[in-house]
């Protein structure tokens, strides 16, 4: 199955770029015309986030969103082949030296993004930070072995390591044993399960509860934190900035890193709205059921005791 997926994947990647976004706005056509697929999830986190906005804004908006989904989809697709000329032609990342600077005195970075399109894409960082770095980053594992495997081949062509969460701090391990700076990329803007939610912050007009596994990673390891600021050019090029966070995590208040990572995003989001995943439910957990259902004991979240009925 693996194989014959890679075929044709990468059959059709060999198409021009013009002909994949044909076939993304012949996709748009049918996903958000026909499908309306999760329109309303969309519609309705495009309202409550941005209540200052007209009706006709937020359509504006959800249909900018549907079409950079479509071309997110055959971005990805292309990206099997793309050659590393045509990547750097495509995407490119402005600075790189603040990265460097960690990696030259033998410190790790984290670098902090969501899920900005075209996310996919910025797996070619390896290309635009000193080659001492040993780029990576923390991936989910698909469901589906063959796509699994297929993801995992596109995001490490560029020679950065797929990490699984379950294997972060024993990699980082590794790499610091063998005197290897590494830069690894945490995609921080998912819905934490209910037992690791430990911190709310605002975000888009939303009381939200934030992972911060990510920020603990970081202080564990000694990392310099940036945020990866991505904005789109034009259709099929793109532009991430480094932004320094700290260079010292640890020395910074609890959460406080997080805090600033979701602010840094949340003004990435306002400038090109339509390019934020806003097809996931974010906000499907709110801190009114948290506090019904669970607590906080010694800095676990405990789920409290279903009480019992009487007769």
């Amino acid at each position: 199955m693996y194989y014959l997926l890679f075929a044709l994947w990468y059959a059709l990647s060999l198409l021009p770029f013009r002909i994949h976004y044909l076939f993304s706005d012949l996709l748009y056509f049918f996903v958000y015309r026909l499908l309306g697929y999760r329109r309303s999830v969309v519609h309705g986190n495009l309202v409550l986030s941005f209540p200052e906005k007209s009706s006709e804004e937020i359509l504006q908006i959800e249909r900018g969103f549907y079409h950079s989904l479509c071309d997110y989809f055959v971005e990805t697709v292309k990206m099997i082949s793309m050659s590393r000329a045509q990547m750097r032609r495509h995407i490119v990342f402005k600075g790189a030296e603040i990265v460097n600077e960690s990696i030259d005195a033998g410190q790790p970075v984290a670098a902090f993004m969501g899920h900005t399109f075209n996310w996919e894409w910025v797996a070619s960082l390896p290309m635009w930070v000193s080659p001492k770095a040993q780029c990576g980053q923390l991936y989910h594992a698909l469901e589906n072995k063959a796509f699994d495997r297929l993801f995992i081949h596109l995001r490490q062509r560029w020679g950065a390591v797929s990490i699984a969460l379950t294997d972060i701090l024993r990699k980082t391990i590794e790499f610091k044993r063998q005197g290897k700076a590494t830069v690894i990329g945490y995609v921080g803007d998912q819905v934490p399960h209910w037992n690791n939610i430990h911190h709310w912050c605002q975000f888009l007009n939303h009381d939200t509860p934030v992972m911060t596994g990510t920020e603990r990673i970081a202080r564990k390891n000694h990392q310099a934190i940036v945020y990866i600021d991505i904005r789109r050019l034009r259709r099929g090029y793109y532009e991430c900035e480094f932004r320094l966070i700290t260079r010292h995590p640890e020395q910074m208040a609890e959460f406080e890193p997080t805090d600033i990572y979701h602010r840094m995003l949340e003004e990435t989001i306002r400038r090109q709205p339509e390019l934020w995943l806003w097809s996931h439910n974010r906000w499907k957990r709110t801190r009114e059921e948290f506090n019904e259902r669970f607590e906080v004991i010694d800095g676990k979240v405990i789920e409290k005791p279903v009480p019992t009925a009487t007769v």
